[in-house]
This record gives C-alpha cells, structure tokens and sequence, in this order.
C-alpha cells in the first residue's frame, strides 16, 4: 500500500509562487502515471497535471499550462508542482494521485488515479 503525503501549500499574493511536494512511502512510484488534482471551495475536484513514468511526459489543464510545472524524482519517490503567477482562483486543496494501474498511460481522469494524498491546502489572496 503506498502513502501519499502532499506538502508545500500555504497562503501566498497573486502573482507569488509555491512549489507543492507529494512524498510516497510504502511502495515505489516510479512505474506509475502520477498526477495532481484540486477541489476548490464548493466545487467538484478538477485535473491539474500528470506525468508519465519516466517524467518525460507531461500533460496539462488547459489553464494551467504555462504556469504550473509538474515533475518527479523517481530516486526520491517524490512528486512536484511548481505554481508561478498564482491566482486567487487557484485557491483550492491540491491531491497527489498515483494511477490505479502500474504501467498505466497518462490520463486526466479522476477515476483512473486509485491512491491519493490528503491534500495541502493553496490559498491565494488578492
């Protein structure tokens, strides 16, 4: 059973930064499709990033693209998302995800994340 523990949020001024973290134990990540998601206030969890296996591949909301970064470390069993030109918008708890299937090809479906962090929580103010 792998864990999932997110870090790094915090409350940050438009247009500042932060770089969320997302630490696995129990099990490697590094056969798996990961992603990160978030739930903004009263709203439903939406797809903010993925990246494939190796890190060369990364897929993108459309809105995000240009701001946010996803990348991992596979030696450290850690996935990142760097945040620039942060919105009050962006205001949410982010999830760490990893697919449901080892091997797994990049998706932005919700359903095909099968473990998850608890989240850290992102609040931009204006």
């Amino acid at each position: 059973q792998v864990q999932l523990v997110e870090s790094g949020g915090g409350l940050v001024q438009a247009g500042g930064s932060l770089r969320l973290s997302c630490a696995a134990s129990g099990r490697t990540i590094s056969d798996y499709t990961m992603g990160w998601f978030r739930r903004a206030p009263g709203k439903d969890r939406d797809f903010v990033a993925a990246i494939n296996r190796s890190g060369g591949g990364t897929y993108y909301r459309n809105s995000m693209n240009g701001r946010f970064t996803i990348s991992r470390d596979n030696a450290k069993n850690t996935v990142y998302l760097q945040m620039n030109n942060l919105k009050p918008d962006d205001t949410a708890v982010y999830y760490c995800a990893r697919h449901e299937r080892p091997l797994g090809i990049m998706t932005s479906r919700e359903t095909d994340f099968g473990s998850w962090g608890q989240g850290t929580q992102v609040t931009v103010s204006s």
